[in-house]
C-alpha cells in the first residue's frame, strides 16, 4: 500500500508533526506519527480536502455572462431568466464538457468532493432522454473524469411557484414525477457504487406538499440513510410569496411539516427570522452557504453568527460558480457577517479564536454531512482526499498551526501555496492545475465557446 509522510497535518486531534499516512483503495488505511514505516516523503503541510456542498455544474458555461443590468430592477429573478436561456441550450456532451472542466477547477482549488444539485434531466421540449439517465450520466462520467468524489441529488421540481403554479416553458427540461425521480436515483445507485445518491426539492415553491411527503416516503423506504437537500429562504420575494401561500415562512413551515434532521440541508437560508434561526440550528440539519454566488445575486446575509452560538453546523459550496475557490468562499462569509455586524473575525468560535481555522473545521464537517460521504477528515477509513500547502511559501511563512489556515483564507495571494491535491487516493492537481487540465480544456472550448457567444448575444 503506498504510503506519504508529510512535514505536519491537521488531524481531528488537532496538529501534528511528522506524519504518514498510508492508503489502501483510495481510504486512509493509517496515520501515524512519528512513524518508521517507509514512506514517501513530501516537503508540506496536510490539510482535509474540502466538500462543496452545493454545485449545479452546468452554470459554469455562462459564469461571467449575467453581469449586464437587464432592467432598473436587475435581480435573481431576472438572472433566472439569463440561467433558463443557458439550460436550453445544453445536451449530454456539453453537460459532460462542462462538469469536467469545472470540477478540475474544483479539485485545483481545493474541493476534493462535490455535491451536485442536478435538475436538468431532459429535452429542452420536455422530452425525455433514451436513456432517460443521460443527463445524470453526463454528470457522473465528468466527476470519474476528473477525479473529485461525487454526492449526486436528483432533485423534484414540478411547478413554478407556490399553489401549483404551471411551469414556464425554460421549466420543462426540469419537471419530473415522484416515481420517475425515483426511479432515476435508484438506477443510479445500481450503476454507480462509487456514487453517493440522495434527493433534492429544487424548493418549496417548486414541490407541493403532497409530493413533498410522497418523496420522503418513497426515499424512506429504497434509500433510508440518502442525504435530502432544499433551496430555501434565498429570496424576499420568495419568503413574500410563501406567507401569502401558507401563512408561515419557509423555514418555518419546513420544520412544522418535515422531520427535519441530519439527513437535511438547507442551501441558503438566507432570510430566516431569530426564531427559526434557533430552531433550524436544533433541528441538527446542515446549511450550505454559497457567499459568492448569494452576493453575486444580491440575496442577503445568513445569520451566521446567531446560527452557529445556537450550535448550528454549517458547509459551503459555490452554486453558480462565479467563484471556485473554498478560501475565498470563507472569506467572503466572514466579511459579510462583518458588514452586518461591524465586528472582526466574526467566524471565531470561544474555543477557536482564529476565524479562519474555526470556519474552515466547521465546513469540513459540515461538508461531511451534506455530502454523506466519509470525507474531511484525515483519519482512518475517510476517502484519501489531502491537500498539501507549502509553509514557506512567502505567502505564507507561518507554522503549521491555526494561523496558516488563517491566511490561506483570509490573505488571498496565499492559495498559491497550495501545491499538490489528492483525491480517492490519486494526486490530481499541482500547482493550482488539474494534471488533465489541458484535455478538460479542450473539450470546454470547443463545447462552450460556441455556446457562450449565443448566450452573450442575447
Amino acid at each position: 500500500m503506498p504510503a506519504w509522510r508529510f512535514d505536519a497535518a491537521l488531524l481531528p486531534s488537532g496538529w501534528a508533526t511528522d506524519v504518514t499516512v498510508e492508503v489502501d483503495r483510495g481510504r486512509i488505511a493509517a496515520v501515524a506519527v512519528a512513524s518508521a514505516r517507509p514512506a514517501e516523503r513530501i516537503s508540506g503541510v496536510a490539510l482535509p480536502g474540502m466538500v462543496n456542498a452545493h454545485s449545479h455544474a452546468f452554470q459554469r458555461v455562462f459564469a461571467g455572462l449575467a453581469e449586464r443590468r437587464a432592467a432598473a430592477d436587475d435581480s435573481f429573478w431576472t438572472w433566472r431568466d439569463a440561467m433558463y436561456r443557458a439550460a436550453a441550450q445544453l445536451t449530454p456532451e456539453s453537460v459532460h464538457a462542462i462538469a469536467a472542466q469545472l470540477y478540475g477547477e474544483m479539485l485545483a482549488s481545493g474541493y476534493t468532493s462535490v455535491v451536485e444539485f442536478h435538475y436538468v434531466h431532459h429535452r429542452p421540449d420536455g422530452i425525455v432522454y433514451a436513456p432517460v439517465s443521460a443527463m445524470a450520466d453526463a454528470i457522473v462520467a465528468a466527476a470519474r473524469d476528473a477525479g473529485i468524489g461525487l454526492t449526486l441529488l436528483p432533485v423534484l421540481y414540478q411547478h413554478s411557484g407556490f399553489g401549483g403554479r404551471v411551469p414556464t416553458e425554460g421549466q420543462k427540461r426540469f419537471l419530473n414525477s415522484v416515481d420517475a425521480l425515483l426511479a432515476l436515483a435508484a438506477d443510479i445507485v445500481g450503476r454507480a457504487p462509487d456514487v453517493r445518491v440522495g434527493l433534492a426539492f429544487h424548493s418549496l415553491r417548486a414541490v407541493a406538499p403532497a409530493a413533498l411527503v410522497e418523496a420522503l416516503t418513497g426515499v424512506d423506504a429504497s434509500l433510508p440513510d440518502a442525504p435530502i437537500h432544499i433551496h430555501i429562504a434565498e429570496q424576499p420575494g420568495e419568503v413574500a410569496d410563501c406567507l401569502a401561500w401558507s401563512g408561515s415562512r419557509p423555514v418555518e413551515w419546513l420544520l412544522d411539516n418535515a422531520a427535519v434532521d441530519a439527513r437535511w440541508c438547507l442551501v441558503h437560508a438566507t432570510h430566516v427570522t431569530p426564531e427559526e434561526t434557533v430552531r433550524l440550528a436544533k433541528s441538527g440539519a446542515v446549511v450550505a452557504l454559497c457567499p459568492s454566488t448569494e452576493g453575486n445575486l444580491g440575496d442577503g446575509l445568513f445569520p451566521l453568527r446567531d446560527f452557529a452560538g445556537a450550535g448550528g453546523r454549517i458547509a459551503i459550496g459555490s452554486d453558480s460558480h462565479v467563484t471556485v475557490d473554498p478560501f475565498e468562499e470563507l472569506r467572503w462569509l466572514d466579511y459579510g457577517q462583518r458588514l452586518r455586524t461591524h465586528r472582526r473575525a466574526t467566524g471565531a468560535t470561544e474555543g477557536d479564536p482564529h476565524p479562519g481555522a474555526a470556519l474552515w473545521r466547521a465546513s469540513l464537517d459540515g461538508g461531511a454531512q451534506a455530502a454523506a460521504r466519509p470525507v474531511g477528515r484525515i483519519e482512518v477509513g475517510a476517502s484519501a482526499d489531502l491537500l498539501v500547502v507549502d509553509p514557506d511559501h512567502p505567502a505564507l511563512a507561518v507554522a503549521p498551526a491555526d494561523a496558516l489556515l488563517d491566511t490561506l483564507v483570509f490573505h488571498a495571494g496565499a492559495r498559491a501555496a497550495l501545491v499538490r491535491v489528492m483525491a480517492g487516493g490519486n494526486w490530481v492537481a499541482a500547482h493550482g492545475r488539474h494534471l488533465d487540465a489541458e484535455r478538460f480544456a479542450d473539450r470546454f472550448r470547443t463545447v462552450a465557446g460556441p455556446l457562450r457567444q449565443v448566450l452573450a448575444a442575447i
